[in-house]
């Protein structure tokens, strides 16, 4: 793994608790334990309920794409923000309670996959060769020929051909 993927993780993995904490300290003086203590698990009661119900209204729509034979890409972006909505609900703390709530906001969700779609690449894998590659349609500069069966091959008859076999 690349040294500043490492230091980022490492910085994550220590700020992201010490700043937590900081925070339980702060409401905790100012609202008292037992009401901070509650707010965190209020907290985690409503992240589980829109945990289950965004949920399953993301596979719902990832269901309708498939049906519908549309690329689920949106729709995995969506299903997957919801589940870490979800974990950062669930995870005591305010900051990634906070992240967590704004993550379950429809707009907000779409503003962040318009935001990283561009870098996401689709694939789709033929059921027939195995073979994944690209989906959509039309990509500048590139062109599909339909050919059949008598389109190619070895015909002795054409001395034209490219195909004709020299014996």
């Amino acid at each position: 793994m690349n040294l500043v993927l490492r230091l980022i993780l490492f910085a994550f993995l220590l700020i992201i608790p010490i700043s937590e904490i900081a925070v339980f300290l702060v409401v905790g003086e100012a609202i008292g334990v037992l009401p901070t203590i509650a707010l965190v698990v209020i907290t985690a009661v409503i992240g589980a309920a829109l945990l289950k119900q965004q949920g399953l209204q993301a596979f719902q729509r990832l269901q309708d794409d498939i049906r519908e034979r549309r690329v689920p890409a949106a729709s995995i972006g969506h299903a997957l923000t919801v589940a870490i909505a979800g974990v950062l609900l669930l995870t005591p703390g305010f900051i990634t309670d906070t992240v967590g709530f704004l993550l379950f906001i429809p707009a907000v969700r779409t503003w962040l996959w318009r935001s990283i779609s561009s870098s996401v690449k689709v694939y789709r894998v033929d059921p027939v060769s195995g073979t994944a590659g690209p989906t959509g349609g039309y990509r500048e500069g590139q062109r599909t020929i339909d050919l059949d069966t008598t389109d190619y091959g070895p015909r002795d008859s054409d001395p034209e051909t490219p195909w004709r076999r020299d014996s």
